[in-house]
């Protein structure tokens, strides 16, 4: 299994977080309607909400900010309805993406998105491409903090995770979608420090990349990701 490095994602969202906090949070209000939409506007029963939530609080989102975003879901507020569309492309080296979306115009989004493949050597696939090989997981990304790495990665997978796996920023955990936040509040009894805890799409297809080649894929991402209608960005690459 493989997919873009979450890590680099946050020092990402954090960045954005602190230079331009009403894009960051646009962005997240987006998400968060989008997952109040498809599976109701109580965070208690709409676990996916709840994580976008957990997020947005992270990055010290106003709760406001996040009532809005839940209420526009529920259809209390006026104005042009959001709509969520996956589009798929390939990127440089064989790359596959798969690129979530929240908008109000879909004429718009696709044109950015067509235009971004294109300026960095990719093109936009049809739907079922590449959508085939990315499966929805539950991923927790634990903190190097003192705490012995290899009771964690027991911890974890006593709790019911997939696979653990350890890098020099600390562990990720994987899960069954619905076991996401049980894990997540298992390890934190434990007294870590989760730096993200969120469904993701991982590909089954791995495409390792050369330390040249990284750049150019790393920076289709970053432009993908920071396009004002796109809340999520997958990718095959090994980052």
């Amino acid at each position: 299994m493989s997919g873009h490095s979450k890590w680099a994602q946050i020092k990402r969202q954090k960045g954005a977080a602190d230079k331009k906090k009403g894009q960051a949070f646009s962005k997240l209000a987006r998400a968060i309607t989008i997952a109040a939409k498809n599976g109701g506007v109580d965070p208690a029963t709409n676990f996916k909400l709840r994580m976008v939530i957990e997020n947005a609080r992270t990055l010290s989102m106003p709760g406001d900010n996040i009532e809005r975003a839940i209420s526009r879901a529920a259809g209390a507020q006026d104005g042009n309805t959001l709509e969520e569309v996956v589009y798929e492309g390939y990127g440089p080296f064989g790359t596959a993406f798969l690129i979530e979306t929240a908008t109000d115009n879909k004429n718009r989004t696709v044109n950015n998105i067509k235009h971004i493949f294109a300026k960095h050597g990719g093109n936009l696939a049809e739907q079922g491409s590449v959508a085939w090989q990315f499966a929805t997981r539950g991923q927790i990304l634990v903190e190097r903090s003192g705490v012995d790495l290899s009771d964690l990665e027991l911890a974890a997978i006593d709790a019911g995770a997939e696979d653990v796996r350890e890098s020099k920023e600390g562990l990720e955990v994987y899960t069954r979608p619905l076991d996401l936040n049980p894990i997540k509040q298992k390890l934190q009894s434990l007294g870590v420090k989760i730096a993200e805890a969120q469904i993701i799409k991982e590909s089954s297809q791995g495409v390792d990349l050369s330390d040249e080649q990284k750049p150019a894929v790393d920076t289709l991402f970053a432009e993908l990701e920071n396009d004002e209608d796109v809340i999520a960005v997958h990718t095959s690459a090994n980052l």
